[in-house]
């Protein structure tokens, strides 16, 4: 199913239509501040084993999540000042920091032996606000396989990622990802350059 929905200024019941959805076990599709993405809920195991069933990821393979803001951020991930500094500075925006892990994060999303966490603040009104009404993060991957075209029309979402239950259309989406930045040994660390600029890290 696909809805179209307000990018700037998302309609209500479209939102609660989304996080519907997602209380269900549902995956989603919808616009960020980058390309178009995929999502489930953080607290559905089956849900998570679909969603990256659904995009064709080895399980092995990093997720991030979506938090709505600074505040929130700070309960799934641990955050020093110096860090805090940083991220206050940036976000929102098109960056993933990786983070380590509070207790908070259940240990299925933890990468390999290191317990960090992938998060994401964008700077994107529909994805915000379903997470604010879900009331926790939601499990973030982009809608887009290696090798692939980046998928930027939500209509081609449906065909190419069978599975998804339901698309929020927000226009046409962005062609670059996010950048990557792995803040958890204390230094930073680029791990992959995208749509954030590299020199507002400096």
């Amino acid at each position: 199913m696909i809805i179209e929905i307000n990018s700037m200024y998302p309609e209500p019941r479209k939102v609660k239509r989304a996080v519907e959805a997602l209380e269900a076990g549902e995956i989603i599709a919808y616009p960020t501040d980058t390309v178009y993405a995929l999502g489930c809920d953080l607290l559905n195991k089956k849900s998570i084993d679909r969603l990256y069933r659904v995009k064709g990821m080895d399980p092995r393979q990093p997720l991030a999540f979506i938090c709505p803001d600074l505040a929130d951020l700070s309960k799934w991930a641990v955050v020093d000042n110096h860090a805090y500094r940083l991220l206050r500075r940036v976000l929102p925006g098109p960056y993933t920091f990786i983070l380590k892990a509070t207790r908070e994060v259940p240990k299925m999303l933890h990468t390999s032996d290191r317990r960090t966490v992938g998060i994401r603040v964008p700077e994107a009104p529909v994805i915000v606000e379903v997470v604010r009404q879900l009331g926790r993060p939601v499990i973030s991957t982009t809608a887009h396989r290696p090798g692939d075209e980046l998928v930027v029309d939500a209509r081609d979402i449906e065909p190419t990622f069978k599975g998804v239950e339901l698309v929020l259309d927000g226009g046409l989406g962005g062609r670059q990802p996010t950048t990557i930045v792995d803040l958890s040994h204390g230094s930073i660390d680029i791990v992959r350059e995208g749509a954030g600029p590299i020199e507002a890290l400096q």
